[in-house]
């Protein structure tokens, strides 16, 4: 093997190991890696449902900079959204 070929080779391993799921020590220390199954036990246990939908870009960069502007997660504020629309009945089943 030529010595350009060795180092592909290595430089192949060195950015499978960077991208293995629940590897450390490549800037993603801080973050342990959450195990699916038991993130799912939480949300259940607080209630929370996944509820995926599709939104125009610019209601969604609002959401987003409401989200910073707050210092809440996403997830929150737009529960909080949601919550104060249909408390103010807003929603569409008065349209």
């Amino acid at each position: 093997m030529k010595k350009a070929d060795l180092a592909k080779n290595d430089a192949k391993k060195l950015m499978g190991k960077m991208v293995a799921p629940g590897t450390t020590g490549f800037g993603n220390a801080a973050a342990p890696a959450v195990d699916k199954r038991e993130q799912r036990k939480r949300d259940q246990a607080l209630g929370l449902v996944p509820f995926a939908v599709k939104l125009n870009s610019e209601l969604v960069k609002q959401l987003q900079a409401l989200a910073t502007e707050t210092g809440q997660d996403l997830n929150a504020t737009v529960a909080d959204v949601l919550a104060r629309g249909l408390a103010a009945g807003t929603g569409a089943a008065k349209s």
